[in-house]
């Protein structure tokens, strides 16, 4: 038995000539994963648009390689604010590498911190923005 963590894309429920169903898995790399028990097929219905660590075997079959699921475990998402901790340092990290253009020339004495973040701030709230808009 095997086991990897994919993104599941899709579960579809197939009939077959014998009138069973078969729930193919299929994930976001293009792998499919078959199984005809609907406990596992329930759990892969659970785990759809998801990350997922799945159990599977190979059994070889008139010339054929079937891939046959054994188990899936939908996994925890991991939290969204990991991401918005990312966007604003990404933003942050932009605005300051955009400084000398947005305070122009700098006085011998240096820039006055609150000055130079009232004019940065605005900056970083656009490039933030623009980031969440392009992740959507």
């Amino acid at each position: 038995m095997s086991e990897r963590v994919v993104n599941v894309r899709e579960v579809k429920a197939l009939k077959t000539q014998s009138g069973n169903t078969r729930f193919v898995l299929e994930a976001d790399d293009g792998s499919e994963y078959t199984t005809f028990k609907e406990p596992i097929a329930k759990q892969a219905i659970a785990a759809e648009g998801r990350r997922a660590r799945i159990e599977f075997h190979e059994q070889e079959r008139n010339g054929f390689t079937n891939v046959y699921l054994d188990g899936v475990e939908a996994l925890e998402e991991e939290p969204e604010s990991g991401d918005e901790e990312r966007v604003e340092e990404v933003a942050w990290r932009t605005a300051v590498d955009a400084a000398p253009w947005l305070l122009g020339e700098a006085p011998s004495g240096g820039v006055d911190p609150d000055e130079a973040f009232e004019k940065l701030q605005p900056f970083k709230e656009r490039v933030a923005e623009d980031i969440r808009e392009h992740d959507d």
